[in-house]
């Protein structure tokens, strides 16, 4: 008969229970670089197909109107999904967040460089939109819980902030010389190997982290809002082949006005709103929003419209189309480095009004630019005063909206501002392709003369509505307090 084996020793109650060594925090520089290069792919992609449209109409056949679709199928749910991801990141961790939506982004970018039909362009910017706004909050939540209160944080934050800038900045340059000398598929497919290398980095660097609040997810709300104005848009471009009293028309456009009409319902009774209607009993936070959806909608135009005009009209190459924006992205960060010290001498509202004015200016020059046009003549005096004034403009603006609400909800009510400045650029891009066509066929077609024709309206009605946003300014923006300047 065999011995029976001993049983094994007992691990002691210590080994047992003894915590895994914690993680080593990652190096700051790498966390800073991550969230950097991931708002720096979502904000270069808002400005880097614009010089692409005319190519992109070429190859896929596209209208004048339904160009449109592919700048305003990223903005529209990029904006209606934005205040959802901010909540999406803190409820189910931030990296986890972060890298779900830049591989939503990169799978939309390749899938986008691919497309062979207008509708698989669409859908791809609109899934690209959609990867856009849960990848952007979490770049900046990951910042403001990787770094302490302090110099530390303030310096990581204004990096995040210039390079937002900068890929805003560099869109129409780095968008030229890829659609010149590659393809305009290429200005999604670059987003391909960065998205890779980003992943692959942040998976390695970054550590996760959550907020200890349960929230709940609005997923009816930013579904409701997302439609509501999808259809809005959607009914004013059929206004030009059928008429504003159409079937085709009404339905929609009726279609979009309920579902937004819902949604204010849903946000009223709901827990936790995408949109919570009490800070609109802000006076600063309701006139600044009202006024960031009006001049939206007009200042799509500048970027839009020019691009189409400097290649279709003016015949410029893409590379050089791209170069002929660089007055206006100087002009409109010059504008934007000067608000904050002119504010501390002005008021806020005054400085509002005066940008405004100067960017009426701006567009009602440059609604003048016709088929026999010039860099030097046409182009570069307007941009100088419309970008610089739109700099000067929206500054003041956003700082009245987060003036009256709560520190707590600062990241709310900024989110607010986005949205309704993206979502105000859909609908008023939308309005102005869509007389921008009329005008076109009105006048015989896709010649020079006529395609000038359009544009130059389209910048008519956009000086309109910027007109209307000053007036909004005058009439409800409050004063910021002498106090209020020298803090």
């Amino acid at each position: 008969m065999s011995t029976p084996k001993p049983p094994p020793p007992a691990l002691s109650s210590t080994a047992a229970s003894a915590p895994r060594p914690p993680r080593a925090a990652p190096p700051a520089w790498a966390v800073l670089l991550a969230a950097c290069a991931g708002q720096f792919v979502v904000v270069l992609d808002v400005s880097v197909v614009n010089v692409a449209l005319p190519s992109i109409r070429t190859d896929l056949g596209l209208g004048e109107t339904a160009l449109q679709w592919v700048v305003n199928a990223y903005a529209l749910t990029f904006a209606g999904f934005m205040l959802l991801g901010g909540r999406a990141a803190d409820l189910f961790g931030r990296k986890r967040v972060f890298l779900t939506g830049l591989g939503l982004f990169t799978v939309a970018s390749l899938i986008g460089g691919a497309a062979q039909q207008p509708w698989q362009l669409v859908a791809a910017r609109a899934l690209q939109g959609l990867g856009a706004a849960v990848l952007s909050p979490a770049t900046l939540t990951i910042l403001t819980t990787a770094f302490p209160h302090g110099a530390a944080r303030t310096r990581a934050i204004g990096t995040w902030a210039a390079v937002g800038a900068g890929g805003g900045a560099a869109g129409g340059l780095v968008g030229g010389v890829l659609t010149e000398y590659l393809s305009w598929r290429w200005v999604l497919l670059v987003n391909v190997p960065v998205g890779v290398v980003v992943l692959v980095a942040a998976v390695v660097w970054l550590a996760e982290s959550r907020s200890g609040v349960a929230r709940r997810l609005d997923v009816p709300g930013a579904l409701l809002v997302t439609s509501g104005v999808t259809a809005l848009a959607y009914g004013i471009v059929q206004t030009e082949p059928h008429g504003w009293g159409a079937v085709a028309s009404l339905g929609p456009l009726l279609g979009g006005v309920a579902l937004l009409a819902v949604f204010v319902a849903v946000e009223a009774r709901t827990e936790e709103p995408l949109m919570p209607l009490r800070l609109f009993r802000i006076r600063a936070v309701t006139s600044a929003n009202a006024v960031m959806v009006v001049c939206g909608g007009g200042m799509f135009a500048m970027w839009y419209f020019m691009s189409l005009y400097l290649q279709n009209v003016l015949h410029y190459s893409p590379v050089k189309a791209g170069l002929a924006f660089l007055p206006h992205t100087v002009s409109i960060i010059l504008g934007s480095k000067l608000a904050p010290r002119l504010m501390a001498r002005l008021d806020g509202k005054l400085l509002a009004i005066a940008g405004g004015t100067l960017t009426v200016v701006g567009y009602a020059w440059q609604s003048r630019m016709d088929a026999d046009g010039t860099f030097a003549g046409t182009v570069l005096g307007p941009a100088i005063v419309m970008s610089f004034g739109a700099g000067l403009m929206m500054t003041p603006l956003a700082a009245s909206a987060t003036s009256g609400a709560a520190p707590s909800e600062a990241g709310l009510v900024s989110g607010l501002v986005n949205t309704s400045r993206q979502i105000g650029g859909a609908l008023g891009l939308t309005v102005l392709a869509t007389v921008a066509a009329e005008r076109i066929t009105a006048r015989g077609g896709g010649g020079p003369e006529a395609l000038a024709a359009g544009y130059g309206h389209a910048f008519v009605v956009a000086t309109g509505i910027i007109a209307v946003a000053v007036v909004l300014m005058a009439a409800a923006l409050p004063r910021t307090p002498a106090a209020a300047r020298a803090d």
